[in-house]
């Protein structure tokens, strides 16, 4: 299967699993995906400073800048592996 195939499937798994992850691990699945998905973070910053979860999710993302497609891809697909036990 190519990556693309494969990160797919791996999308599909992740909201399945049986446990809840952590926050940071959510987080981690949703930078990953966004920078696998759209490339570097394209939208501006949240403007309310009291919207601490869009403003978590936007640093996350950010925090990946640079970051192949290919490689996040391949970081998601490890993640929900071993996510999955």
């Amino acid at each position: 299967m190519d990556l693309k195939t494969l990160f797919e499937q791996a999308a599909e798994e992740s909201k399945t699993l049986s446990d809840r992850p952590s926050n940071d691990t959510l987080l981690q699945l949703y930078s990953l995906y966004k920078q696998a998905t759209e490339g570097d973070v394209n939208v501006d910053p949240p403007a309310n400073p009291f919207d601490f979860v869009s403003k978590a999710k936007f640093e996350a993302w950010a925090g990946l800048k640079g970051k192949t497609k290919e490689a996040a891809m391949q970081e998601y697909i490890n993640l929900v592996g071993k996510l999955k036990g």
